[in-house]
Protein backbone atom coordinates (compact mmCIF):
# COMPACT_ATOMS: atom_id res chain seq x y z
CA UNK A 1 0.00 0.00 0.00
CA UNK A 2 0.88 3.25 -0.83
CA UNK A 3 -0.02 6.66 1.45
CA UNK A 4 0.27 9.90 0.50
CA UNK A 5 -0.35 13.05 2.49
CA UNK A 6 -0.45 16.49 0.87
CA UNK A 7 -0.69 19.80 2.29
CA UNK A 8 -1.38 22.36 -0.21
CA UNK A 9 -1.79 26.47 1.20
CA UNK A 10 -3.84 28.69 -1.50
CA UNK A 11 -1.44 31.07 -2.61
CA UNK A 12 -4.75 33.57 -2.73
CA UNK A 13 -7.13 33.74 0.12
CA UNK A 14 -9.27 34.62 -2.28
CA UNK A 15 -9.42 31.57 -4.48
CA UNK A 16 -9.84 29.25 -1.33
CA UNK A 17 -13.70 28.68 -2.12
CA UNK A 18 -12.67 27.64 -5.55
CA UNK A 19 -9.53 25.23 -4.46
CA UNK A 20 -12.00 23.87 -2.60
CA UNK A 21 -14.80 23.00 -4.79
CA UNK A 22 -12.35 21.56 -7.16
CA UNK A 23 -10.94 19.36 -4.39
CA UNK A 24 -14.42 18.09 -3.58
CA UNK A 25 -14.93 17.00 -7.11
CA UNK A 26 -11.10 15.38 -7.45
CA UNK A 27 -11.72 13.24 -4.27
CA UNK A 28 -15.29 11.92 -5.46
CA UNK A 29 -13.96 11.25 -9.03
CA UNK A 30 -10.65 9.65 -7.11
CA UNK A 31 -12.61 7.38 -4.43
CA UNK A 32 -14.50 5.66 -7.67
CA UNK A 33 -11.02 4.95 -9.13
CA UNK A 34 -9.39 1.13 -8.68
CA UNK A 35 -6.83 0.66 -6.24
CA UNK A 36 -8.03 3.49 -4.52
CA UNK A 37 -7.96 2.19 -1.14
CA UNK A 38 -9.04 6.06 0.90
CA UNK A 39 -8.64 9.30 -0.69
CA UNK A 40 -9.75 12.35 1.89
CA UNK A 41 -9.74 16.44 1.50
CA UNK A 42 -9.36 17.82 4.27
CA UNK A 43 -9.80 21.92 4.57
CA UNK A 44 -7.85 23.49 8.08
CA UNK A 45 -10.04 25.20 10.36
CA UNK A 46 -6.82 26.67 12.00
CA UNK A 47 -5.61 27.98 8.62
CA UNK A 48 -8.30 28.92 6.00
CA UNK A 49 -5.78 28.94 3.51
CA UNK A 50 -4.58 25.11 4.25
CA UNK A 51 -5.81 21.89 3.00
CA UNK A 52 -4.90 17.71 3.24
CA UNK A 53 -4.78 15.53 1.05
CA UNK A 54 -4.63 11.59 2.71
CA UNK A 55 -4.66 9.35 -0.39
CA UNK A 56 -3.83 5.07 0.27
CA UNK A 57 -3.32 3.42 -3.24
CA UNK A 58 -3.42 -0.69 -3.22
CA UNK A 59 -0.20 -0.20 -5.54
CA UNK A 60 2.27 1.88 -7.48
CA UNK A 61 0.49 0.78 -11.02
CA UNK A 62 -2.87 2.16 -8.87
CA UNK A 63 -1.33 5.62 -8.27
CA UNK A 64 -0.05 5.82 -11.60
CA UNK A 65 -3.47 4.91 -13.47
CA UNK A 66 -5.24 7.62 -10.74
CA UNK A 67 -2.24 10.16 -12.29
CA UNK A 68 -3.77 9.38 -15.48
CA UNK A 69 -7.43 10.05 -15.16
CA UNK A 70 -9.61 12.43 -14.90
CA UNK A 71 -9.32 13.85 -11.33
CA UNK A 72 -5.60 14.34 -11.79
CA UNK A 73 -5.15 15.50 -15.62
CA UNK A 74 -8.88 17.80 -15.68
CA UNK A 75 -9.46 19.21 -12.14
CA UNK A 76 -6.28 18.83 -10.13
CA UNK A 77 -2.87 19.31 -12.16
CA UNK A 78 -4.25 22.33 -14.30
CA UNK A 79 -6.84 23.86 -11.75
CA UNK A 80 -5.42 23.21 -8.54
CA UNK A 81 -2.17 23.43 -8.96
CA UNK A 82 -1.52 26.76 -10.17
CA UNK A 83 -3.29 28.21 -7.23
CA UNK A 84 -1.61 26.40 -4.38
CA UNK A 85 1.82 25.93 -2.70
CA UNK A 86 1.89 21.85 -2.64
CA UNK A 87 3.91 19.75 -0.10
CA UNK A 88 3.77 15.64 -0.87
CA UNK A 89 5.08 13.45 1.81
CA UNK A 90 5.00 9.53 0.90
CA UNK A 91 4.18 8.34 3.96
CA UNK A 92 4.75 4.68 5.88
CA UNK A 93 1.46 3.64 7.99
CA UNK A 94 2.38 2.72 11.22
CA UNK A 95 0.93 -0.93 12.68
Amino acid sequence: MLCLNIFLTAQDAADVDTIRSLLQQAMQLSREEPGCLRFDAYHSTADVRRFTLVEHWESQEALDAHRLGKAYTEIYKPQVMPLVEREGHPSELLG
